[in-house]
């Protein structure tokens, strides 16, 4: 919080995005510490808030985040509820734009295609993010049909080869994706106890350190081996913990998982 501006904001590109430059800027620093349980009491929260609702939801609408990339709703979504704005119309919205978008195999995807993706699971963390009691039945509907293609799947298995980077551990997460998310959520959302789990948990279980703690493996974006990929222009990447060392955000996150699941057994 300390690097937080005056007006809500962290650094951002000469215009003042809420998004750039990756993954440095008021977007990404938000979603951490959504992550850590900071919320709307905090009077620095409340001035970011104000500038998603102004920027990124103004009333009347422009162009907005509804004519955006569904994992950016599934994020600000997240996030809001998460700082406690998750009774204003405008966050009820982006859950609105969730349910709509989802796919008729059950999944999301972030670009156009008639077919979701395993990548695509912020909506579904954003459901797990919204108290039961707030879940309209169109969302529970949701949840079901997002549920199940994660698990017909068993978290990482869509057909393709094996991409290596949805085995490697990381965080902050930002818009990606790894087994250990799926879990997370999938397990948060009440489905700890489906045998599909089985072979996403023995990763996890082959993962554990001799000390009982898990390591964070890579910062994003991962090009490591197995990646596939390469960048014209590489982010600013942003850690809060060294990679290749024991994680207590990933040891945090992976206890709760099996938490979850002895509790359903």
């Amino acid at each position: 919080m300390e690097l937080q501006g005056q007006d809500g904001r962290w650094q951002s590109s000469p215009k003042g995005s809420l998004y750039g430059p990756k993954y440095t800027a008021t977007n990404w620093m938000a979603l951490v510490l959504s992550d850590l349980g900071v919320d709307r009491a905090n009077p620095g929260i409340k001035k970011t808030a104000e500038l998603y609702f102004k920027e990124w939801m103004p009333d009347p609408p422009a162009e907005n985040i509804f004519h955006d990339e569904v994992c950016i709703v599934g994020n600000t979504a997240r996030m809001l509820t998460r700082f406690g704005y998750a009774d204003d119309r405008r966050v009820k919205k982006l859950f609105d734009r969730l349910v709509e978008d989802q796919k008729e195999d059950g999944g999301w995807h972030c670009f156009k295609s008639d077919h979701g993706t395993l990548d695509c699971w912020e909506a579904l963390a954003a459901y797990a993010a919204l108290p039961k009691e707030k879940r309209t039945r169109s969302i529970s509907r949701s949840i079901e049909k997002g549920v199940e293609f994660y698990l017909e799947r068993r978290l990482f298995d869509d057909g393709e080869p094996r991409y290596a980077p949805w085995f490697r551990f990381h965080y902050p997460l930002h818009y990606y994706y790894d087994i250990l998310v799926g879990l997370d959520v999938i397990t948060a959302l009440g489905y700890a106890g489906d045998r599909r789990l089985g072979p996403a948990l023995e990763i996890l279980d082959e993962k554990m350190n001799p000390d009982g703690t898990w390591s964070m493996e890579r910062h994003h974006p991962d090009i490591g081996p197995g990646a596939n990929y390469s960048l014209r222009k590489r982010p600013r990447s942003f850690g809060l913990e060294h990679e290749g060392r024991p994680s207590k955000w990933i040891t945090l996150r992976a206890l709760l998982v099996k938490q979850r699941v002895k509790d359903a057994t």
